[in-house]
């Protein structure tokens, strides 16, 4: 497949009307949705802005390509549009952008999809080709300049110096081969040999050998993901996020082959996605963050099957007497808590294997699976289980770490098999395989799984008192946990604040739900709730402080704030941090500080208005998130400035 087909003429936008970031892409999923390529805008809208949190898809020289792979997209399209006075997109080199690609791609987008894609990147690169393009004033000119055979890019074979590079962005569709090409486009300009290994979305491509590396002066790598590192050992490296390679790529050849780049040894482990290695609390978080995102699925997935289970049984009715079986009385109640059960058991061992998994790769994982499962059980030394017996020493029903214990186990985990690959670095390459499938996990999951024992009995007492408090919560001390939160959630509107407050509320879900719901996860969704629905309240009682562009996102926000999408507030917050992040924590943390007063649960760990059915008094809750909307919006709007 040839990108000319994707690129479909009547979902084309030629005369952009929108001013503003946020109102070209409303603009242009605007069109997809009409011409139905989209079914559910929101839906959409919600993956292309989170891409654009973790980078401006404003990649320079007035082109932007943001793009998603998301399930409500029936089939691939690429839509063209152009600016003629050009927008303010937050590009990389912060100039207006003018051309516009949005790539909408279904969650099972074939090869053949991705590599016409991936040819999109080559074309724009060609001299000349964006003058072209502002040129063209008809979808089928468009059209007939992506048409034209592309003059592929020659890299040289026998140059006086040789670079090998990575690139890889986190949705593998468009700054990975932009990239790509910038790279062996400089290169050739500069006499400078090189190879670019691509980690996109439909996987390794043009993958670097052991002989390529071995040649190579020196290694770029130019990624936001995790790539493959230990291969580089030993190497002069530079590294650096991938909108880099695409910005300045002479640069970047440059400092490789300038002899002062930092040499790469594979225990040292540096970041992917920052020029430096991270800080130890950024490593922290960037692990902490691969087992939680690898764990949410089973955690929203089974806990809302949970709760339902006591739905189910609480509308069906049970008995006094059997109140004990509150969630399996009915067969139907049992069948969604026995499944929902199945999915939430695997909560745990995910999380640590994941965070092993990002610390140490791959032989982390099984060590991690068995310090997530442990911690799930309770297993450890000198611990009787609830007959009062134990078996050898040990029991396998003492009291389980929980959340905080297989978190602890995860990063164990990983530094146990770190430690392991030190160790073991001496073995000749030989042995790889053996150390990898064997050495490894054997030792790694005994190891850590000794060690266990031991950390399952603090972590498991204090796990109690957490759950005793959590489940006891009223007054004053709900009332205090409410606020922070609350707040919590509106301070970086999904960034590692955010995450912390919902990881730390998804947490205590495990051992509430049996007593009707996590009032700390109650106030935690109340709380991302109200930013977006205050930029609807700030949007329509000011609106002499917003232009046309601003009051039509704020009215959209409404779906975002009951759907629990904090971050559709994020554009009103870029655009005036100082007024509108203090206002959004103000009101967030009203709502959670309300919620927490009333002593309002929740059994569902998403899902916003949809699962009101799923707190102990809907009404009540909805009205909190109304009232800590509206003390954000009015905050919000009195210090506005008017436009």
């Amino acid at each position: 497949m040839e990108i000319k087909e994707l690129l479909k003429p009547e979902v084309m936008l030629l005369d952009l009307k929108a001013t503003t970031k946020e109102t070209v892409i409303d603009e242009m999923i605007a069109s997809l949705a009409s011409h139905g390529y989209v079914t559910d805008s929101a839906m959409f809208k919600k993956d292309i802005l989170a891409r654009e949190a973790q980078t401006s898809t404003g990649l320079g020289d007035g082109i932007a390509m943001p793009h998603a792979k998301n399930a409500a997209v029936k089939e691939p399209v690429v839509l063209f549009a152009k600016s003629k006075a050009g927008v303010d997109y937050a590009a990389l080199d912060n100039k207006p952008v003018q051309l516009f690609f949005m790539i909408a791609a279904p969650e099972g987008a074939n090869d053949s999809h991705l590599e016409a894609l991936a040819g999109l990147s080559k074309y724009l690169l060609q001299d000349g080709f964006k003058a072209k393009l502002l040129a063209a004033d008809t979808p089928e000119a468009v059209t007939t300049l992506f048409s034209t055979p592309l003059t592929e890019t020659a890299t040289l074979t026998n140059a006086e110096h040789y670079l090998v590079a990575v690139t890889a962005c986190t949705t593998g569709i468009a700054h990975t081969y932009m990239a790509e090409e910038a790279l062996k486009k400089q290169a050739t300009e500069m006499g400078v040999g090189i190879k670019v290994e691509t980690n996109g979305a439909r996987g390794v491509d043009n993958k670097l050998t052991a002989a390529d590396i071995a040649k190579a002066d020196a290694v770029i790598v130019a990624a936001d993901k995790k790539v493959e590192m230990a291969r580089f050992n030993g190497k002069q490296m530079v590294q650096v996020p991938v909108a880099h390679a695409i910005r300045e790529p002479e640069k970047l050849i440059n400092e490789a082959l300038s002899g002062n780049a930092k040499v790469f040894h594979s225990d040292e482990a540096p970041a992917a996605n920052d020029e430096n290695a991270q800080s130890l609390g950024q490593k922290f978080y960037k692990h902490l963050m691969g087992g939680v995102s690898a764990m949410l699925p089973f955690v929203v997935g089974g806990g809302i099957l949970i709760a339902l289970a006591f739905l189910i049984d609480q509308s069906m009715g049970v008995p006094q007497s059997q109140l004990a079986n509150l969630g399996v009385y009915h067969p139907l109640a049992a069948y969604f808590k026995n499944i929902g059960g199945v999915a939430f058991g695997f909560m745990l061992p995910v999380l640590a294997g994941f965070i092993a998994n990002s610390i140490a790769d791959r032989p982390g994982l099984v060590a991690g699976f068995v310090a997530g499962s442990m911690a799930s059980t309770g297993l450890a030394f000198g611990k009787l289980d609830t007959a009062g017996a134990t078996i050898g020493s040990l029991s396998a029903n003492a009291i389980p770490s929980g959340f905080l214990g297989a978190l602890v186990g995860g990063f164990l985990a990983g530094g146990v098999v770190l430690l392991l690959k030190k160790l073991f670095a001496g073995l000749p390459k030989s042995l790889d395989g053996i150390k990898a499938i064997l050495i490894y996990p054997l030792l790694g999951t005994f190891i850590t799984g000794f060690l266990m024992l031991f950390i399952n009995i603090p972590m498991g007492d204090f796990n109690k008192a957490l759950s005793g408090f959590l489940n006891g919560l009223s007054g004053s001390s709900a009332l205090l946990l409410g606020l922070v939160v609350g707040g919590m959630m509106a301070i970086d509107l999904g960034g590692p604040i955010n995450k912390a407050a919902y990881i730390f509320a998804t947490g205590t879900l495990a051992s509430t739900v049996a007593h009707g719901g996590s009032i700390v996860m109650a106030a935690c969704m109340a709380g991302g709730m109200v930013p977006p629905l205050a930029t609807t309240v700030a949007v329509l009682l000011f609106r002499n402080k917003f232009d046309k562009d601003e009051r039509q996102a704020g009215i959209t926000n409404i779906v975002m704030g009951f759907s629990f999408i904090t971050e559709g507030s994020i554009p009103f917050a870029a655009s005036d941090p100082a007024r509108a992040i203090p206002s959004f924590m103000i009101g967030a943390a009203v709502a959670g500080g309300l919620t927490g007063l009333a002593g309002i649960k929740l059994m569902a760990p998403h899902g916003g208005i949809f699962v009101l059915a799923l707190t102990s008094d809907p009404l009540i809750y909805l009205l909190f998130i109304i009232i800590g909307a509206i003390v954000s919006g009015l905050l919000f709007g009195i210090l506005k400035k008017a436009k």
